[in-house]
């Protein structure tokens, strides 16, 4: 069966936040994740923009029932971008494949009033764990620009909707990672 598909690069790789059960893992090529801020939302969170020497890893997924709109709503602040060509992946056929990017122009650097949230980089990082390892793990951290972003330490009590508990070990990898970035972790 072909379904269009899309990339997640940030929680969508931590299958426990969704149920897209088709999802597979991939690489994208020509595109750099990044820590951005919109006026759609309080807090800074991941996108990517094009950039022709980078590559991620990630997720493709199946678009239930091929229903871009209902999806497109989900991932409001972000565009739809064709981008089959530049995903690599073990499918036997070749599936249409979109990665949500947002614009250029309309996002802006996080900031002490719109940081990123602990608790979205730990499901991203428990997704990047459990599908790719702690070597992939550490490559989404080197992939990824904008650590200079102040993070809000809401572990005790998330404001990410989607949020996980991590193992211990798990925990322990995401701040040691952070430690040595000197990411500055910022109270309520």
């Amino acid at each position: 069966m072909k379904h269009a598909y899309f990339f997640g690069y940030g929680s969508l790789v931590n299958r426990d936040t969704h149920e897209f059960a088709e999802a597979h893992t991939a690489r994208l090529r020509g595109w750099k994740r990044v820590w951005r801020h919109t006026s759609l939302r309080p807090v800074a969170f991941l996108t990517v923009v094009p950039d022709e020497t980078s590559e991620i890893d990630g997720l493709i997924a199946a678009v239930p029932g091929d229903d871009w709109a209902a999806l497109d709503e989900r991932e409001r602040a972000y565009n739809r971008v064709p981008a089959a060509h530049q995903v690599t992946h073990a499918l036997t056929h070749s599936p249409e494949i979109a990665v949500y990017s947002i614009p250029d122009g309309a996002h802006g650097h996080p900031t002490q009033a719109h940081p990123a949230l602990l608790s979205y980089i730990d499901v991203v990082v428990q997704g990047y764990l459990r599908e790719f390892g702690e070597e992939g793990a550490r490559a989404f951290f080197e992939t990824t620009d904008g650590w200079e972003a102040p993070v809000l330490n809401d572990r005790a009590d998330p404001v990410y909707p989607r949020h996980k508990v991590l193992t211990p070990d798990e925990r322990c990898f995401v701040d040691d990672q952070l430690a040595l970035r000197d990411i500055q972790l910022i109270r309520r």
